[in-house]
């Protein structure tokens, strides 16, 4: 089953969502709206609006005010990427040009940063401080993980827990939040809002992990961008983390790491295929599963609607998706 499927009775509601994106990023500056709208163009799941409309049906659903909260975080979420092809110099994403390719860094930047003002600007017509403190603090976090990312950067000297608190808050918050928010504004009550954000941050806890195993288990054209792409830009995911019990292989990464300005598809090739022919990919996606397993426990406290169903499904797909 596509994606797509399992939320299909949401069609004309992320289409309305879809409007308000485009709506939203225009601007009066030619290079700023051409550069603001191109990743916009190149699509995407736009998970993070499903997950606001899903939680949302378990509340007061009322479209007007809760596509305000939806459109927020996907720019949020757009916003970020702008600003990580600049951070890890990427050329392609989608496998169409990112801004920074087709722009440069400072273009690029600035147009995270308008990106991240229209989401702000469209989130004022949400009149909850409590949602605003936690989109305030999810901002925080993920700026947090971007920065402990770069810290990290080549350092092989990494543990399972300081990888898991790191796309915690890159991806994983991102995604409870916007269940967190979808509950709030449709003014659920308390314990079905706790479910949703527990749900979230597993879904967005196994999303990651099972991004960061197809790193090294899909084709460029699957990914849209280099295989191994993370591990070339020093990022050490968990499918490295468990390959480099194997002494051989952490060598490997010791002498290829030794000179980062030298990094290279074609020096670390061998490795990436190592790695993607290790236990390492299987041990990986164990840990995902578990996360699944707890997001589905999460879906339990909550009431059997057709929200419900759609959550499970999004959960299922994601945790067996192979691109």
């Amino acid at each position: 089953m596509k994606l797509a499927k399992t939320y299909a009775f949401l069609k004309k509601d992320l289409s309305i969502i879809e409007d308000a994106l485009e709506e939203t990023v225009y601007a009066d500056q030619p290079v700023l709206h051409e550069a603001s709208t191109q990743l916009l163009k190149a699509g995407g799941k736009r998970l993070r609006p499903v997950f606001v409309l899903l939680a949302s049906k378990f509340g007061n659903y009322n479209l007007n005010r809760i596509k305000n909260v939806a459109s927020s975080l996907e720019l949020i979420h757009m916003a970020s990427l702008v600003h990580d092809d600049v951070i890890d110099n990427s050329d392609i994403r989608r496998g169409k040009p990112t801004v920074k390719a087709k722009w440069d860094n400072q273009v690029a930047m600035l147009t995270g940063d308008f990106i991240f003002a229209k989401a702000l600007q469209q989130f004022t017509e949400i009149d909850k401080p409590r949602a605003h403190q936690i989109l305030a603090k999810t901002m925080m976090e993920l700026t947090v993980g971007e920065i402990e990312q770069i810290k990290d950067k080549y350092n092989l000297d990494q543990n399972f827990r300081t990888y898991l608190r790191r796309i915690k808050r890159k991806t994983a918050l991102l995604i409870s939040s916007s269940c967190q928010l979808g509950a709030i504004v449709a003014n659920t009550d308390s314990e079905t809002e706790k479910a949703l954000f527990r749900y979230g941050y597993y879904m967005g806890m196994s999303y990651q992990i099972i991004d960061d195993i197809l790193d090294f288990t899909a084709s460029e054209k699957e990914l849209g961008k280099p295989a191994g792409s993370d591990l070339i830009q020093g990022n050490i995911t968990l499918p490295v983390l468990y390959a480099m019990e194997n002494p051989s292989i952490r060598r490997e990464l010791q002498d290829a790491f030794a000179d980062s300005s030298n990094i290279s598809p074609k020096l670390l090739s061998p490795i990436i295929s190592k790695i993607s022919k290790s236990d390492a990919i299987t041990r990986a996606r164990e840990v995902s599963d578990q996360y699944l397993k707890k997001a589905y426990d999460s879906l339990n406290l909550l009431p059997d609607i057709q929200a419900k169903e759609a959550l499970a499904n999004i959960a299922n797909y994601i945790g067996n998706r192979k691109i």
